[in-house]
């Protein structure tokens, strides 16, 4: 036994030094000689031919020199390929599941089935309580244009980490005027296929969290509602992503966002008709493109072209940052972003074009919109519900109009006056062709007398209020009087002294002062 093994390593040697001789000899026959490499594809190829070659011997020799009996071999593990064609990973391509990217066919039913073939995938733990990890499942829609007759919803509550993503859903003639093309919502009523699965896995799924999904993400898609419905909803949803969608035809709502947390809207486009602006059905247009009513929510970055009200919140603690409104003019009765949350609203609003469409919010408390961009006598209008405005920004934005008197921000009284007021600042905004409105006004008059008079209701936002007053007599001469404030009702300031003289008076109100 001691022999053979010096035996066997003298044999592999030669056979390794004449397959080297072998291929180096051929390589210079092809070369000719020199050292020129451009045949170096066949060098590499001889190459890979040798190292075959000495794996082979390798792989003998390993099997000829196996280990005694008496030490078994680990078991390999073993592996089950997933059905052809049906997904790689946890990638589940639909048309694997008969899904028809043409259109022509519905394919409600086999988009259902990938997407309950993703439920059914291994799970990674729990994200929040109660919510299992389905460990970043794709439901891949690969460029595709989809017919469906019933809105797309997940089969079961209490899952997260999950994409559907790449392509275009369109709603069929028949689709539910009440429904949403993808709607997240565990309480709505599924199919009966829907029904099957849910009862089979509502055991192993049950969510013993406050919310239904968590981190679900809709990517790069096209929405067409066909005038029957929304496009998606999202209701009792945690950290929710919509990013890169076109969301078009709808009669309700584009995107409904109903209790739950952090939504976020990012990089997608959103209207009923597909124009660019200048559509002569404008005076038609109906539905809400982004409608808010949850808290902690963020859009980012979107245009909205078509629709009566752009963005409409009735929840709190929301963010909008880079919105572009177009959607319709204030002249034809719509509305860019409407804040229905009298008494909390806690909405910030900054880095944003109002296209020939405003804002309106009720009974603001709570409010910053700032660094935004209003074009063609879009305005700002507080709206008097109790009567309630309190701790409101309204600073450092731009108004453009058509010279027609239009103030830039605006009071809706009519269910009644504002009567709480405190720590309003409207200030520092610049306008061309549309009247300045402010809570805080800086005018000055000159005369020869005993009263001196400044009309701030021209400036002033609130009428009949001033919480504040600063201001400077000069006068000229030996005289030295004394001078008084002696009234500010009406918005009229009026500084008295008790001899006449040529003077001159700059006066400062403001409205905002804290309570």
């Amino acid at each position: 036994m001691e022999s053979t093994m010096p035996r066997k390593a003298l044999t592999w040697s030669m056979l390794m030094g004449f397959a080297s001789f072998i291929i180096i000899h051929a390589y210079a026959e092809n070369s000719g000689g020199g050292h020129h490499f451009s045949g170096g594809g066949r060098f590499l190829d001889d190459m890979r031919k040798m190292q075959e070659f000495k794996a082979s011997l390798i792989r003998h020799d390993s099997i000829s020199a196996a280990p005694p009996p008496s030490v078994s071999p680990s078991p390999s593990p073993s592996y089950v390929d997933p059905p052809p064609g049906r997904n790689s990973a946890r990638v589940y391509h639909v048309t694997s599941y008969g899904a028809d990217p043409t259109g022509e066919r519905d394919s409600t039913d086999a988009l259902a089935e990938a997407i309950a073939d993703a439920f059914r995938g291994p799970t990674e733990g729990f994200l929040i309580d109660g919510i299992a990890n389905l460990g970043g499942a794709q439901i891949s829609l690969e460029g595709g244009y989809y017919r469906i007759s019933r809105p797309l919803r997940l089969p079961a509550a209490g899952v997260g980490n999950l994409m559907i993503h790449g392509g275009t859903l369109r709603a069929s003639d028949d689709f539910p005027t009440n429904g949403y093309l993808i709607d997240l919502s565990a309480s709505s009523s599924p199919n009966e296929n829907e029904k099957t699965y849910e009862s089979s896995i509502s055991a192993q799924l049950s969510s013993s969290s406050s919310y239904s999904y968590e981190y679900i993400t809709l990517r790069d898609l096209m929405l067409d509602s066909n005038y029957r419905g929304g496009g998606i909803s999202v209701i009792n949803s945690l950290r929710t992503s919509i990013d890169n969608c076109y969301i078009t035809h709808f009669t309700t709502n584009g995107i409904l966002v109903q209790s739950g947390h952090e939504t976020y809207i990012r990089n997608s486009f959103l209207g009923q008709h597909i124009t660019a602006g200048g559509d002569h059905g404008e005076r038609n247009f109906s539905g809400t493109a982004i409608n808010l009513m949850g808290n902690d929510n963020a859009v980012t970055d979107v245009v909205i072209f078509s629709a009566s009200v752009g963005i409409m919140i009735s929840g709190p603690a929301n963010i909008l940052s880079g919105v572009h409104c177009y959607n319709k003019a204030t002249g034809f009765g719509g509305t860019g972003i409407y804040l229905r949350l009298p008494g909390l609203t806690q909405t910030r609003i900054v880095n944003s074009y109002l296209d020939y469409t405003g804002i309106v919010a009720e009974d603001p408390v709570q409010l910053d919109i700032s660094n935004t961009f209003f074009l063609g006598d879009a305005y700002i209008v507080l709206k008097s519900i109790k009567g309630v405005a309190n701790g409101v920004n309204i600073v450092n934005n731009m108004f453009s109009g058509s010279n027609k008197g239009v103030g830039i921000v605006q009071l809706d009284q009519s269910k009644g006056p504002f009567k709480d007021i405190g720590q309003i600042v409207v200030d520092r905004n610049n306008a061309r062709g549309m009247n300045i409105k402010s809570t805080v006004g800086r005018r000055s008059v000159q005369g020869n007398g005993t009263s001196w008079t400044i009309d701030f209701n021209p400036v002033l936002l609130f009428p009949n209020f001033i919480k504040h007053v600063q201001y400077t007599l000069s006068t000229g001469g030996n005289a030295f009087p004394n001078h008084a404030l002696r009234n500010v009702s009406n918005n009229r300031v009026v500084i008295e002294s008790n001899v006449a003289v040529p003077a001159s008076v700059f006066v400062t109100v403001d409205q905002g002062v804290a309570n």
